[in-house]
């Protein structure tokens, strides 16, 4: 076994393996950029160096740098965690040439399978089934867009050498493939390194299955069952579990078996996944299923499969790579055992409501639930700890099991509940609806369904009308300013303070106050837990409010009820079996600025970097038009005209860095 390794990450893959390095007594090595210098990964670490700037090309797409860093600390293997250049041949190879060992798959296998373009070749000469399309190294546009005719719409252009729901674009109409394909290869390489796409048809109301496999070098190769990855959005996935509750028993074993087949026509050695697309018609016909792509590298989700089968993946990930054989007691199955269901979420920090813009920022309070059997936490950030826009905007993985699938999405729903997030928006009220939608607990979500239906996840109109849920935000921060004004109270030893009086200064007192949630003012009168509170035509009487340890027990015009509340930061969060309703705070007399604006300027929706500019000082752009393109966490954003109107300046450049909230185009004020 090794006795020191670098791993070539960051975040919280990064902090995963150091958790399993240290359980095995194995040093580590953390290497970092600018931005990350005080990172959890840095930190949890034996020791850490610098690799350059803040842009992942300038640092963890550094291989030289990388290796550079191993030699000087002395590791004597790599990890590469996931994403950046884990699934980099030429990565592995130099590696090799180091003397440092690469823990994953050699790079003749990366390169054999590696690319997406790649391993669909090789498993069609194989016998396995995979999906029609162009995978050639020609990468001329104008043959693509001759392919993509040839295939027929709708189809997918993917990122050859991707991963993660980056470089994948729909096309369903042929005039919409030339923007597609650029947009497409230019994230590629901002992402991957390289600009190469592969098309192949896009099967509708597909569902996503994915098998790990895992070979040693000694000839040994074994399936430890599926993972089900069909909730997506935008060919992100967002919720993973194990077993899939789509999967027949002879299904399961027909795609298992082709899994183990592909891993051992290539030899495969350490982890690695295979990824299916299944038909609608698969569960009937025993058939339907085709190959997507292997990914050579451990997933991001691979906690659900550690959570069902009691297993570390990356300490076998460790011992392979150290040149042991797989332990017996999974070579004496052609499967493992499952035990119970297990299911994962990511929490972001980004908005639903903005389209999921990705966010960044500090960290000004993080609640995550307190791991235990049940449930499990991989985080790579702490409460302070600053989300940026150089990386992926994922704050942690939560991962329950149970021993049932219901029992595991009801301890999903717990452990949601007890997150809070204040800096950032996050997607946590998101995440609360998915696992409550009916498409998620019949199984029945396929990859296209979140996109179709995404209002369905959405607070809207109508959708948080709840009265009840609003009066207890009310009632609790009510009860928050009088816990304040109390605390002033007995911290002031002076009878002439104003906060020892009893007049209409004190807000405890009981005249009539007013407080304004989202906008919403609610009247109230009253004090010490027992308050008439009024809203428009709606009058509640509530008696015996009682706020302690996150809990609000009273009784609403009587009927005695139990919420589970947040308060502070002028927000309120109220908890209830139903889900989660976020309200703002502001004070009654507060100042609200107005846009004056309009539509006269087009601003970066983020910090961000300008990728091109494509319009100039006095054209005259119609409503709809690109006229700039921004990338952030790893994605693009398209910046758009508003209307009809001619450009009076522009304040970016391809290449800047630019501010959330900057001006980035003026129109003219005669528009056309």
């Amino acid at each position: 076994m090794f006795d020191k390794i670098l791993i070539a990450n960051r975040g919280e893959i990064a902090c995963r393996v150091i958790r399993t390095c240290r359980h095995l007594g194995i040093q580590t090595v953390a290497v970092y950029s600018e931005v990350d210098a005080g990172a959890q990964h840095v930190r949890q670490a034996d020791c850490a160096y610098p690799i350059g700037g803040p842009r992942p090309q300038d640092s963890y797409l550094r291989g030289d740098a990388i290796i550079e860093a191993a030699q000087k600390s002395g590791a004597q293997a790599i990890h590469p965690g996931y994403g950046f250049l884990s699934e980099n041949a030429d990565f592995a190879e130099r590696c090799a040439k180091a003397g440092i060992v690469f823990i994953g798959p050699s790079a003749e296998s990366m390169r054999k399978m590696g690319s997406k373009a790649g391993a669909k070749e090789l498993m069609a000469a194989h016998g396995v089934p995979v999906v029609p399309g162009y995978t050639g190294e020609n990468q001329d546009a104008a043959l693509l867009a001759r392919e993509a005719r040839r295939i027929g719409y709708p189809l997918m252009i993917k990122a050859a050498h991707g991963g993660g729901g980056k470089g994948m674009r729909i096309v369903r109409e042929a005039d919409e493939f030339a923007a597609n394909l650029e947009s497409c290869q230019r994230e590629a390489k901002n992402a991957f390194g390289r600009e190469r796409v592969l098309l192949e048809r896009y099967i509708e109301t597909p569902r996503h299955i994915e098998f790990q496999i895992f070979g040693d070098a000694h000839g040994n190769i074994v399936h430890l069952n599926e993972r089900e990855c069909s909730a997506q959005r935008r060919y992100q996935k967002v919720l993973e579990e194990t077993p899939s509750p789509f999967l027949t028993p002879e299904l399961r074993t027909k795609m298992g078996e082709a899994a183990v087949a592909a891993g051992r026509a290539l030899g495969y050695a350490n982890a690695g996944t295979v990824e299916f697309i299944v038909g609608p018609n698969a569960e009937r016909s025993g058939g339907d299923f085709y190959f997507m792509e292997i990914n050579t590298r451990l997933q991001v989700e691979h906690p659900v499969t550690e959570m069902t089968l009691h297993l570390d993946l990356v300490e076998l990930q460790l011992r392979v790579a150290a040149g042991e054989a797989l332990p017996g007691s999974l070579l004496r199955n052609k499967s493992v055992p499952q035990d119970g269901h297990a299911i994962e979420l990511r929490l972001y920090a980004e908005d639903p409501q903005a389209g999921f813009l990705p966010g960044s920022g500090k960290l000004q309070r993080l609640r995550l639930p307190a791991p235990s059997p049940h449930v499990r936490v991989d985080a790579g950030v702490v409460e302070g700890d600053t989300v940026t826009i150089f990386y992926d905007p994922m704050i942690a993985k939560l991962i329950v099991w149970d021993r049932t699938r219901a029992d595991a999405l009801l301890r999903m729903r717990e452990a949601l509940a007890q997150c809070d997030v204040i800096g950032p928006k996050s997607n946590i009220d998101f995440l609360e609806r998915l696992v409550r939608h009916p498409a998620v607990v019949e199984g029945r979500i396929d990859t296209s369904y979140l996109d179709g239906c995404l209002d369905e996840f959405l607070p809207g109109e109508g959708k948080n009308a709840d009265p009840a849920m609003l009066f207890a935000a009310a009632t609790a921060w009510l009860l928050h300013e009088e816990t304040q004004v109390r605390d002033a109270a007995m911290a002031s030893s002076d009878p002439h303070s104003p906060w020892a009086r009893a007049d209409a200064f004190r807000p405890g007192h009981t005249g009539k106050r007013i407080v304004v949630l989202d906008h919403t003012a609610i009247h109230a009168f009253g004090n010490a837990g027992n308050y008439a509170l009024n809203c428009g035509e709606l009058t509640y009487q509530i008696e015996g409010a009682v706020l302690h340890d996150g809990i609000l027990s009273a009784r609403f015009d009587g009927i005695s009820q139990r919420f589970g509340v947040t308060v502070g930061n002028d927000r309120i969060v109220v908890h209830t079996n139903a889900g989660r309703r976020e309200f703002a705070h502001t004070p009654p007399f507060a100042y609200a600025r107005v846009n004056s604006e309009s539509s006269d300027v087009v601003r970066a929706p983020m910090p961000g970097r300008i990728v091109v500019v494509k319009v100039k000082v006095g054209d005259t752009v119609a409503a709809g038009q690109e006229l700039l393109v921004m990338e952030a966490m790893k994605m693009e954003l398209s910046l758009k005209a508003p209307q009809t109107t001619t450009v009076a300046s522009l304040h970016a450049q391809a290449g800047e860095f630019v501010e959330a909230d900057a001006v980035l185009a003026r129109f003219s004020s005669d528009h056309p």
